[in-house]
């Protein structure tokens, strides 16, 4: 499934190479380097806009999800949610399709990651694939949007990931700061280290959450935005962050819901 990608990688690689001047011959490795910077996904793990923070929340859809859209609404911030298929909760399950659909009628940026969260590194390329199209699938059925960014569980990938990555069209985004929730910080550990990173006031920061903690949702998120607020960031999504990228390959309408059976027409709506 990559040949095509890596052909014409070569193609270009051989085009360039017949435009320049003789050069030394490439090894093996640095040609293969050169085709694999072509064909692997960009990896970003920081803002580059500045004075802009996102707010980025992974795991969910989760029964916090409306609640935290909300306390978002009051400091008139805008957040990205990297969604899984099936992890803490189905994707389809009628409540996470509504939680979807009001995060993304108030503008918020829905992302992917993946279907049930999977360490990219011990999967084959086509078993990532799944993982990614699956939650794809679900995102253009549910919202009509396929998600241009995506975020590895645990942070972890590799070059083959990046490949597959790169031939779905997604770019892999990570972070620069951690709250520390998923990872067993308690709710006064996750407010103080942003408290001291908005005492630093770094050109732009990358946060990393999870909405499926209580005390992220209901503690740490509004003395984050507090604290951050008053030091003057504009809260953005990660699409904006980075400069005002698409953060959708595609959309389209959404798929009509067969409430019944809990599953989708795969016709459009009309």
């Amino acid at each position: 499934m990559f040949t095509t990608s890596r052909l014409l990688a070569v193609s270009l690689l051989a085009t360039i190479a017949s435009a320049l001047p003789t050069v030394r011959e490439l090894s093996k490795d640095e040609a293969l380097h050169i085709i694999r910077q072509a064909t692997a996904a960009p990896v970003y793990t920081a803002c580059t806009v500045p004075n802009t923070v996102a707010i980025t929340f992974d795991d969910g859809p989760y029964t916090w999800n409306t609640e935290i859209v909300n306390t978002l609404a009051q400091y008139n911030a805008k957040g990205t949610f990297f969604v899984n298929g099936n992890n803490y909760e189905c994707i389809y399950s009628a409540d996470n399709e509504q939680r979807l659909k009001t995060a993304f009628a108030a503008g918020h940026q829905i992302a992917s990651h993946t279907w049930a969260h999977l360490d990219w590194k011990k999967l084959s390329k086509d078993k990532l694939l799944s993982e990614m199209t699956l939650t794809d699938t679900a995102l253009v059925k549910i919202l009509g949007v396929k998600p241009a960014f995506v975020r590895p569980p645990y942070g972890s990938y590799n070059a083959a990931s990046q490949e597959v990555a790169a031939a779905n069209g997604q770019s892999i985004v990570i972070w620069d700061f951690d709250s520390g929730d998923s990872v067993g910080a308690s709710a006064k550990q996750s407010e103080t280290d942003y408290q001291n990173i908005a005492a630093k006031k770094p050109a732009n920061i990358l946060t990393l959450n999870h909405e499926t903690y209580t005390a992220t949702a209901h503690e740490v998120l509004p003395f984050a935005l507090n604290a951050l607020n008053a030091t003057g960031y504009s809260f953005v999504t990660v699409a904006e962050c980075l400069g005002g990228l698409n953060p959708y390959l595609s959309q389209t309408t959404p798929a009509v819901r067969d409430r019944p059976r809990l599953v989708y027409d795969q016709r459009e709506a009309s």
